[in-house]
């Protein structure tokens, strides 16, 4: 009496093992836009909640510094005016250098698109 031989099961046909291989590819491929877009979109969230601490910060230390010079000058328009002279030479000095700071803002934006 010979041994049952058993047989391997048929392979499927090579047009359903591209339909799955495509199937697979197209769920890879919205995985990662998912994962893309959702790290994009919490990196912008976070920026954003940074930015605004740091600008209401700044607006405070601000005042803190204009008042701080009204008192040592004994004028409040004094000192809000040396903050304002302060500000007007930061803004000289960016508008002369502009095209480093717009390379420089540049490169951190190509940085985060692309990290990983």
């Amino acid at each position: 009496m010979e041994a049952k031989k058993e047989t391997p099961p048929p392979l499927p046909p090579i047009i359903d093992q591209l339909k799955e291989y495509a199937e697979t590819r197209f769920k890879l491929f919205k995985y990662e836009a998912i994962e893309g877009g959702t790290s994009i979109l919490a990196n912008i969230i976070t920026d954003v909640v940074v930015i605004v601490s740091m600008l209401i910060a700044f607006m405070f230390a601000s005042f803190t510094l204009a008042y701080y010079l009204a008192d040592v000058l004994k004028s409040t328009w004094a000192g809000f005016g040396c903050v304002a002279l302060i500000y007007v030479f930061i803004a000289l000095i960016i508008k002369f250098n502009r095209l480093k700071f717009e390379k420089s803002i540049a490169n951190i934006f190509i940085q985060k698109i692309f990290k990983n």
